[in-house]
């Protein structure tokens, strides 16, 4: 009787390639091969190490954004004020390259580059810090904490240039303040700098995430907020600390946009914080927070800069534009609800 059920048995069938589920993970990054190789046959100055090096120059800008969202999302918040925060850190800089009168002195200070990057991150902590206490302290919801901010750091900019733009940011070469052109348009083994500075930041936020009990904190208190606390992760410090770093990697875009642009506008970075959670959702992440990647979100930055390049090389409409990345926002959204069981059954 054992032969003949064991002889009955049915085996385990092979686990065969789920075709479905590759395109579904890897989805940022096959979308991408697919706008370079779309571009690439429409236009022939598409495919080429210069060009990929410029638009690599300009992802740099929604890159950094893209990693600060996406600690903030995988913590299950947002953050609508790293746009501002961008505007407000370049206006702040610019402020700092102009000269600093002190009245009651009689003089005026000229902080060194150094000194005016380490002054402009640090504004980048205060307002996440802000953020961060009105999300993690006083539970006001992170739509409405950061939107706040969104208008606080935009008025300030504003309030500080009175509207205008610094258009002067090379410093005083006598006082040792040579200004950061360099940011913007220096090159090292023919790669800008922006794009150095963001690999530097993606390479801290991955070890950040993979390698310190912060990240296992992180990915925790995102996925379930309410176990994470009863498991003993300082779930309110690590909301302030997110906040606090995404304003850090906003101010630092800040700095390099102005840098490329060689000006300081009061304006600048309006809608990037949409354009940043659209990167981090192209990429995989779920909005609901606990699972997302370094590697994702830049892909996802990749396929948004390419694409809005792409389409501007090719003659399209800038109002074609808006309208394409639209659309690529509202699918990524539906593979992620897909992905993440969003048409599962009750």
């Amino acid at each position: 009787m054992s032969a003949s059920t064991a002889s009955h048995t049915p085996k385990p069938a092979a686990k065969g390639i789920n075709i479905g589920h590759i395109l579904l993970e890897g989805r940022a990054f096959f979308a991408l091969i697919a706008i370079i190789i779309t571009f690439s046959f429409l236009s022939p100055n598409y495919a080429s190490v210069g060009n990929f090096l410029i638009m690599s120059n300009h992802v740099a800008i929604f890159g950094l954004l893209a990693i600060g969202m996406m600690l903030v999302i995988l913590n299950g918040g947002i953050d609508l004020s790293v746009g501002s925060v961008l505007g407000l850190s370049g206006v702040f800089a610019g402020y700092l390259m102009q000269g600093v009168e002190v009245p009651s002195l009689g003089i005026i200070l000229y902080p060194p580059v150094w000194a005016v990057v380490v002054l402009t991150m640090t504004l980048g902590a205060f307002v996440g810090f802000v953020n961060g206490i009105l999300i993690a302290r006083f539970k006001v919801p992170a739509f409405v904490a950061t939107l706040g901010s969104l208008y606080v750091a935009r008025g300030a900019a504003l309030l500080m240039t009175n509207g205008l733009t610094y258009n002067n940011l090379s410093g005083k070469t006598e006082f040792g303040n040579t200004g950061f052109d360099w940011l913007g348009f220096n090159r090292i083994a023919n790669v800008p700098v922006g794009v150095i500075v963001l690999v530097v930041v993606s390479v801290a936020a991955f070890l950040l995430l993979s390698r310190t009990a912060f990240g296992r904190w992180l990915y925790a208190s995102g996925g379930n907020e309410r176990a994470a606390e009863l498991a003993g992760v300082p779930v309110k410090r690590v909301q302030i600390t997110v906040y606090m770093l995404s304003g850090v990697c906003a101010a630092i875009a800040g700095l390099v946009l102005s840098s490329q642009l060689t000006s300081a506008g009061p304006t600048a970075g309006e809608t990037y914080e949409l354009t940043a959670i659209a990167a981090v959702v192209v990429g995989g992440a779920a909005l609901t927070g606990g699972r997302g990647g370094v590697g994702g979100t830049l892909l996802g930055a990749f396929v948004i800069g390419f694409l809005a390049d792409g389409l501007v090389i090719i003659g399209v409409s800038s109002y074609w534009q808006t309208v394409f990345t639209g659309a690529v926002i509202v699918l990524a959204v539906l593979l992620n609800s897909i992905q993440y069981g969003g048409l599962k059954r009750v």
